[in-house]
This record gives structure tokens, C-alpha cells and sequence, in this order.
């Protein structure tokens, strides 16, 4: 059986892998001069290549049972032993999963080692133009000429990180072929919010929570180091809201953050916190009374944005006062008006419609023989090393159903 994957992204070179091993002649075609280039972006340059914690409910899609059946049929553990048994001795963090060499290289070589030992034919700068289907297969044709398959796994990756060559250009190759797209919009990326006041904090790094709202309705939330940039707001728990922001600016709703950077209180606790502090320091300048607790630009703004005089001794402050201040700190509110582009998104929501495609096989309901794996379908996962899960246990299914019958 001779079997075409075209993208050699994590997707695809498991399932190149999976399907060599299966006795398949395995071609893989991938645009860019080099295999894996987004591999050795993951995690920093360390790979995260899995999580010990999983739970459907960090993958995402419309279609929200899909993925999950796909991750059970190729788990964490079996990701695990598929790395050791070629060489990757893996580090655990607190269930996040790394080569103990922290080398996403390493990840990447021990891969192409396996693909030279299966005997898998690799051509690089092999731009895919079109898939055509006959009764005898498929023709692909290519910017090199035309390449006959049996079967054909297309993991051409989203549109995240286009310099890798995840450019979304398999997404025309499935719209050609009857296949519809939910929207694809950025995800694991960076929020620009609409206040003027980013450039006074930028750099401050500070542990909080992001919950964010949809038209008033709080739709996600995530805690956790909040970066403060020059144009609004980074960090993992904003990355892991994201996708839902770009969601809601796509939908054309209202879109805010409240950003709470004292969570380990409640509103109560912080309230009974900030009032004991005044009764300890009176004299203190409210400027003073908030030192010690958050970086001085975060208070530098709060005392701004309440109204106050810095040099006002806080034993004279007015309850009001002091109330704007516990809101400020616990519930500060900005506007997010659009998302960082694609370049800077780790992956992307929406893609390829997954009622489209056989939950079971990964298999496309319109043309049989055609597989999809990884970010191409309508799944993402959340920072952690999911989608580097989706990815392997995609590859793997399909692969393993490519060659069922072969």
C-alpha cells in the first residue's frame, strides 16, 4: 500500500511513522526545506510533548465529544513509550512531560531516525497544489510534479506560526474536496486590549486570575502568571482564554478581562486584609500603604485609576476609597478589541468541520481514503503539552485506519 502524508509537522510524522510500521510505502511531502520545524518551538525549545493530566474537557471544538475519542485510542502513556522506545528518556513536572535533555531536538531527531530506519521517502520543498481522487486512488499534484497515492493523510497544520509552514494552505486542499471549515481564528495568543495606560506597566509580571467575559457573561477563566505588555496582556491564563476572545471579536460581541491579582482572597477576606492593614499603618501614604504587596507600577495605576492622592495619609481615606481600591485589585476590568495574528498564535481554533469527518477513523465522510490529522481539524487543545497530544494520537488513528486494510 503505498500511502502520501502531506505535512511533516508532529501529525504527520507520527503518522508516517505508524504507517511504515504497518508495512505501508510511506512518501512524505512537505513544503518548507526541513521536517518538524514547529517541534523545536514547543515548549520554549524543551518540548512539552504530553501531559499526565488529561480530561476532555481540555481539548477543544464544536463538535466537543471528537477529540476525546481520539486521545483515548492513543493516551499520554502510549505517547510516552512510543518516545522511550526511541530514545527519549522523558523528564515529568508536575505531569507536564519533557526529554530529560529539555532539547526539542532531541524529539525531532530521534523521529527522523525512525523514519531513515522505516525507509520513508521524505521530500522536502513539495508544495501540494491539489488532491485528486480516482477510482484507483489519488493523484496529488505538487510544484514537482504529480504523486500517486492509495491513501492520503493530510496533516498540513492551521494557520499558527506560518514561518513553520503551517500556513493553512490544507485548508484549501479539503474546501476543494467538499470539506467545510469552522472558523479558523487564532488561539494560544496574546490579547490587545483598548485602555491607554499598557505602556506605564508593561513588563510587570504578576500571579492572578483572567476570567473573560462574552457580552457580560463569563465564558472562561484561568490562573496563573499574567504578563502586562505594551498593548495589553499575556501570560499562560490569558492564552488559555484566548481562544474564546477571538471567538467573541469574531462574533462581533463585547469583549472583556477582569483581571483579579490578589485570588487567594476572596472579596470578603481581601476586604477584612486591606482594612486591618490601614488600622496597622494609619500614617502611612496610601502610595507606602500599598507597597509590599503588588509591583509598584500596578500600584502606581490603581491609585490612579481611584481617584486618590498618593501622598494622602490612608487612615484619612474615605471607605468609599478604599473600596475602589479592593475593586481595582480584585476586579480590575479592560477591553480586549482583537487578538495578536496568527504569526504569534501557538495554534488556532476552528478548521476543518469534524461531523465531516469518521469520529472513529479520522476518516473524511466525502472521500474515502483521505485522513486528517492535528490542528488541520477543528480541535485545539489548552497550554500544556495538548497539542502535541492531538497531534501524535491523531496521526496514530488515522494511520492505523489508513493501512486497516492494506
Amino acid at each position: 500500500m503505498n500511502v502520501v502524508v502531506i505535512g511533516a509537522g508532529a501529525s504527520g510524522l507520527m503518522a508516517a511513522i505508524t504507517a511504515a510500521r504497518r508495512g505501508a510505502k510511506v512518501t512524505i511531502l512537505e513544503q518548507k526545506d526541513r521536517i518538524g520545524k514547529k517541534i523545536l518551538s514547543t515548549g520554549n525549545g524543551r518540548c512539552n510533548f504530553t501531559n499526565l493530566a488529561q480530561e476532555p474537557q481540555f481539548y477543544r471544538s464544536e463538535n466537543e465529544s471528537f477529540p476525546w475519542k481520539i486521545i483515548e485510542k492513543f493516551p499520554a502513556q502510549n505517547v510516552i513509550a512510543f518516545f522511550l522506545e526511541l530514545g527519549i528518556y522523558s523528564k515529568n513536572r508536575n505531569g507536564y512531560m519533557y526529554p530529560h535533555s529539555d532539547q526539542a531536538t532531541a524529539v525531532l531527531d530521534v523521529l527522523r531516525m525512525e523514519l531513515e530506519r522505516l525507509h520513508v521517502c521524505v521530500l522536502t520543498e513539495h508544495k501540494c497544489i491539489q488532491i485528486i481522487p480516482s477510482k484507483k486512488g489519488f493523484k496529488i499534484q505538487t510544484n514537482q510534479g504529480v504523486i500517486k497515492a492509495d491513501k492520503v493523510i493530510l496533516s498540513a497544520g492551521s494557520k499558527a506560526a506560518p514561518v513553520t509552514g503551517s500556513d493553512g494552505s490544507g485548508y484549501g486542499l479539503a474546501k476543494d474536496l467538499g470539506h467545510h471549515l469552522v472558523p479558523v481564528l487564532p488561539a494560544l495568543v496574546q490579547l490587545r486590549c483598548k485602555e491607554n495606560f499598557y505602556k506605564a506597566i508593561a513588563g510587570v509580571r504578576v500571579n492572578g486570575t483572567v476570567s473573560l467575559y462574552l457580552d457580560n457573561a463569563c465564558v472562561a477563566k484561568d490562573t496563573g502568571e499574567i504578563q502586562l505588555t505594551n498593548y495589553g496582556i499575556s501570560g499562560i491564563p490569558v492564552f488559555q482564554v484566548s481562544r474564546y476572545a477571538a471567538l467573541g471579536l469574531y462574533q462581533k460581541k463585547k469583549v472583556t478581562a477582569q483581571l483579579n491579582f490578589m485570588p487567594e482572597f476572596t472579596e470578603k477576606q481581601f476586604h477584612d486584609f486591606l482594612l486591618n492593614r490601614v488600622k496597622s499603618r494609619p500614617e502611612k501614604t496610601v502610595e507606602e500603604f500599598l507597597i509590599g504587596m503588588l509591583h509598584k507600577k500596578l500600584c502606581d495605576l490603581f491609585i490612579k485609576c481611584a481617584s486618590i492622592d498618593k501622598k494622602k495619609q490612608v487612615g484619612t481615606c474615605t471607605a468609599e476609597e478604599i473600596h475602589r481600591l479592593e475593586k481595582l485589585i480584585q476586579q480590575f476590568e479592560v477591553e480586549v478589541k482583537e487578538t495578536n495574528s496568527f504569526e504569534q498564535a501557538q495554534v488556532c481554533a476552528g478548521g476543518i468541520d469534524t461531523t465531516e469527518v469518521q469520529e472513529e477513523t479520522l476518516e473524511s465522510r466525502y472521500i474515502p481514503g483521505l485522513y486528517f490529522t492535528g490542528e488541520i481539524l477543528d480541535v485545539d487543545g489548552i497550554c500544556g503539552g495538548y497539542n502535541l497530544q492531538w497531534a501524535w494520537s491523531s496521526g496514530y488513528v488515522a494511520a492505523m485506519n489508513a493501512t486497516a486494510n492494506g
